[in-house]
Order: structure tokens, then sequence, then C-alpha cells
């Protein structure tokens, strides 16, 4: 019997945490986006 971890679980759980950490910020920087475009037409209309 082999008491060793599997190494892959821990590969597998880091490219995840990597990829859902990546698709957070491309959000995060898309709304912080959207809200500059709309502070700035905003101050246009002034």
């Amino acid at each position: 019997m082999r008491e060793a971890l599997d190494q892959w679980t821990f590969v597998y759980a880091a490219y995840a945490i990597g990829v859902a950490g990546t698709l957070a910020m491309i959000a995060w920087s898309w709304i912080a986006m959207r809200r500059a475009e709309a502070r700035r037409e905003k101050a246009k209309r002034k």
C-alpha cells in the first residue's frame, strides 16, 4: 500500500486557483473600467 499523497491533486488545485483568480481580476477590471467611463461621460455632460 502506498500512503503518499498524490501531487497532481495539488497541481490541479493550483491551476484552478490561478484561473479563478485571473477571471476575477478580469471581471473586476472590466467593472472598474465601465464605472470610470460612466463617470467620464457624466462629467462631459455638465
